[in-house]
């Protein structure tokens, strides 16, 4: 099997890649800064898979660490690329320093790869790029247009950087996965969403709410024209996205791709409301949390989710775990991270 770097793999979804690749006979070596996510991460991993990925504590935007990483590891065959900032919120207060982040760390990254010989990337991308005007449900047949947030453009960005060096290289091979709403957990309950501060996601807000971490769930907006009022996205677990990294850099390394230039969206089709992630999460579990309504947040769509054909009849991937299983892990993930953190 093949050496795959991944950088930022001890974040959400890139631990959860960096598991089903070793599961699947990868050798992963991690890049993360540590940003928003912790060394102990690691820990889990090798509790699940029985090995323990080589780390660097190194920033993508630093071309002596990456260089100095691919100069130790030459057989590297592929790299995914998650390091990046991620929250539109955020992104709308703090734009240039999501612009330097996410901009930086891709052209560094490409500039490194290009000098080392290594030709193929899995790029971690958004649904954002389509913009706020795109007819539903999303196709990778559609152009990007204005989107809501600075975080929505560096996706953008990144992916027409990508592009720009594709064609310039006959070489390089990419594929941009389009992710819509990340959820759930390992089942071992091992790795889960753990964002570093007050979350910006749903799901680990609901969770710390439950675990008395956070007093109370605000949900943004409730006059979105959706069955319920509230905003309706398509959530996809943690561990189905995942199997999709592998399936796409297997697809790379094999020599499979129909074009150096590759797009598939990522999700499970169907829009769901924020008060139904609510309603699921309560029964599941059997819990109850103290939420209430607040206006809309900036950036936010009222409604958004994906045609996910493509994936299925080319990378031979769909989404297969049910929402309340992923509610009961994201569940289980945060009492056993909350009872040996006391």
């Amino acid at each position: 099997m093949s050496k795959i770097l991944v950088t930022g793999g001890t974040g959400f979804i890139g631990s959860h890649t960096v598991a089903e690749l070793i599961e699947a006979g990868h050798t992963v070596v991690i890049i993360d800064n540590l940003s928003n996510s912790e060394e102990h991460v690691l820990k889990g991993i090798e509790q699940i898979t029985g090995k323990r990925p080589i780390f660097y504590k190194a920033d993508c935007a630093n071309a002596n660490d990456l260089s100095r990483i691919f100069g130790e590891h030459p057989d590297i065959e592929a790299v995914i690329h998650f390091a990046a900032f991620k929250a539109v919120k955020e992104s709308i207060d703090k734009p240039l320093g999501y612009y330097q982040n996410n901009l930086l760390s891709i052209i560094t990254l490409l500039q490194v790869m290009q000098k080392t010989k290594v030709n193929r990337l899995v790029f971690s991308s958004s649904c954002t790029i389509y913009g706020e005007k795109a007819p539903l449900p999303l196709s990778e047949t559609l152009p990007m247009t204005p989107t809501t947030s600075p975080y929505g453009r560096t996706k953008q960005m990144c992916e027409e950087i990508i592009a720009d060096y594709v064609a310039a290289n006959n070489q390089f091979y990419s594929i941009s996965l389009r992710y819509f709403n990340p959820i759930g957990a390992h089942p071992s309950g091992k790795i889960g969403e753990l964002p570093l501060g007050t979350p910006n996601n749903l799901i680990p807000y609901i969770t710390q709410t439950a675990a008395g971490v956070r007093e109370e769930l605000k949900v943004f907006g409730n006059d979105y024209q959706t069955p319920d009022g509230t905003a309706l996205r398509d959530y996809i677990d943690v561990v189905d996205l995942s199997k999709a990294h592998v399936k796409a850099v297997d697809r790379l390394v094999n020599g499979n791709s129909s074009t150096q230039l590759e797009a598939y969206n990522l999700g499970a089709g169907k829009g769901i409301s924020v008060k139904e992630i609510i309603e699921t999460f309560e029964k599941v579990n059997a819990v109850k949390i103290k939420w209430s309504f607040a206006p809309r947040r900036q950036g936010d769509l009222p409604s958004i989710f994906a045609d996910a054909s493509k994936a299925k009849r080319e990378l031979n991937w769909e989404a297969k775990t049910v929402l309340g299983e992923s509610l009961r892990n994201a569940w289980h993930w945060e009492q056993k991270y909350r009872k040996l953190n006391k």
